[in-house]
């Protein structure tokens, strides 16, 4: 698809509404006006990227009213529609999603936004920061490998307490580890690192014999 075959729908929605429209007025792809109102500015694309991001911020020097217009099957629209929609609304950018047929949904109207702080994702941010033994992964690291997190921090103590002593008691973890959630995490076993062998009794399965020494022991 090329972009061109979007203004003619893109003209006519426009025009409905009042406006008269032009395309390539300057370096904008469209320019529509209307009375003594702030003309509206549209970049036309068939992808979303950085560069059509870049092209729509730099057109918000020359009126507030600035849209992205892509075509619905635009690939990062139907994979990430919600996570664009956020962007473009922090940006203060409208978004028309064009159908080549006709119908043109104005999906966003470009505005001032004021980002709502949530309380939730925050606390726990700072609550894995704070729980986090040092700072054992690299910025940028490929999340898929697995992070060192402060959950996995706490099952390596254990799994490294287990493979120094053998089977276990929780309650006696606990205590030498002065970790009073180290049961549930022996519970829960989310890596397999462990089995249990009786009434409270726990100890390093195989998979935790292998895995272990793939870890940096933490301090």
């Amino acid at each position: 698809m090329r972009e061109t075959e979007l203004y003619p729908p893109l003209k006519r929605f426009l025009e409905s509404q009042g406006y008269a429209v032009k395309g390539e007025i300057g370096d904008c792809d469209v320019v529509a006006v209307r009375g003594d109102e702030e003309p509206v500015l549209v970049e036309i694309k068939t992808r979303l990227n950085l560069q059509v991001l870049l092209q729509a911020v730099e057109r918000l020097g020359a009126s507030d009213k600035v849209y992205v217009a892509v075509p619905p099957d635009c690939s990062t629209l139907r994979t990430r529609r919600r996570t664009v929609v956020r962007l473009l609304r922090r940006l203060g950018l409208g978004l028309l999603v064009v159908c080549p047929e006709g119908p043109v949904d104005a999906v966003l109207d470009p505005g001032d936004y004021q980002p709502r702080k949530r309380k939730a994702h925050t606390d726990r941010l700072l609550a894995e920061f704070s729980k986090r033994v040092g700072d054992p992964n690299l910025g940028g690291s490929d999340r898929r490998k697995g992070l060192l997190t402060a959950y996995r921090q706490r099952a390596l103590r254990i799994a490294n307490l287990l493979k120094e002593q053998g089977a276990t008691k929780a309650s006696e973890i606990a205590a030498t580890l002065e970790d009073p959630k180290a049961r549930n995490v022996l519970y829960r076993d989310v890596y397999g690192w462990f089995e249990r062998q009786g009434a409270g009794i726990y100890a390093l399965s195989p998979k935790g014999e292998k895995e272990i020494p793939l870890w940096e022991t933490t301090p």
